[in-house]
């Protein structure tokens, strides 16, 4: 197993970036490995970085024992969502970027079918808008307890300040609260325009806990999704938002990326 901690210059960032990298180079002993792994792009959630799997999963044991890469990037707080105020373009970095690097960089298969994205929490909302956005880079999305929110904040007023965020940060990242249902930003939107116009969408496998404070959202996407006739895997289970669930989740998510 190899773990690397990679720094290099992001065009789409503007500056240098770091991301965490595990190749099961051993997954096959001594010889090199016959085939190009698949590989899967892991996004952490609000005020987290690219320690977050590496420090509350399994996640190195995970991609020893199922011979994937994995990648992990620093999303900060920005949903993984271009800033084009600040021109710090997150969305284009994880989802063109970031995979074309890792392509040269490791040996890892440049098909659209073995590449994989996924998150939670924020980097739940991230990993469906990435995969949607940039459909033609990944084949499966795993979303766990994603911060869907689009619909909580659509016409948040303007002195509105909440436990984990105030009306000044939304406007930022999501951009004018009053547009951004229907908005490029909105997973539903992204997804019916994909469908309308004939394009590949990615299978798509959320899970979230009963006892999640997402809950609601996260069913009202599997509803939507549902009614769009999207093809999902939709799961639920006991738990609430941390990583006990995220660590059982990620591992039958990668099942079910493999299978």
């Amino acid at each position: 197993m190899a773990f690397l901690q990679v720094n290099f210059y992001s065009k789409s960032l503007k500056r240098l970036t770091m991301f965490n990298a595990l190749v099961p180079l051993d997954a096959w002993g001594e010889e090199q490995p016959k085939t190009p792994f698949k590989a899967i792009y892991l996004l952490h959630g609000y005020s987290g970085n690219h320690m977050d799997w590496i420090c509350g999963s399994r996640i190195q044991e995970l991609s020893s024992k199922y011979g994937i890469a994995v990648f992990m990037p620093s999303g900060e707080n920005n949903f993984y969502l271009d800033d084009t105020d600040k021109a710090e373009l997150h969305g284009e970095y994880v989802g063109a970027e970031l995979v074309e690097f890792t392509r040269k960089m490791f040996p890892i298969s440049d098909k659209r079918e073995d590449t994989f994205v996924g998150g939670f929490s924020m980097g739940g909302y991230g990993a469906i808008h990435t995969g949607l956005k940039y459909n033609f880079n990944f084949g499966k999305i795993i979303a766990l307890s994603s911060a869907l929110i689009i619909r909580d904040i659509s016409g948040m007023p303007a002195d509105f300040k909440g436990p984990i965020a105030d009306y000044g940060y939304y406007r930022r990242v999501f951009g004018d609260l009053n547009e951004v249902v229907g908005s490029d930003r909105d997973p539903e939107a992204l997804a019916e325009n994909l469908k309308k116009e004939g394009k590949e969408i990615p299978s798509i496998y959320m899970a979230c806990g009963t006892e999640d404070f997402l809950i609601a959202q996260n069913r009202a996407y599997h509803d939507f999704l549902t009614s769009s006739g999207i093809e999902h895997t939709y799961v639920e289970g006991p738990g609430v938002h941390d990583w006990r669930f995220w660590d059982e989740y990620i591992e039958k998510a990668i099942i079910w990326a493999l299978g």
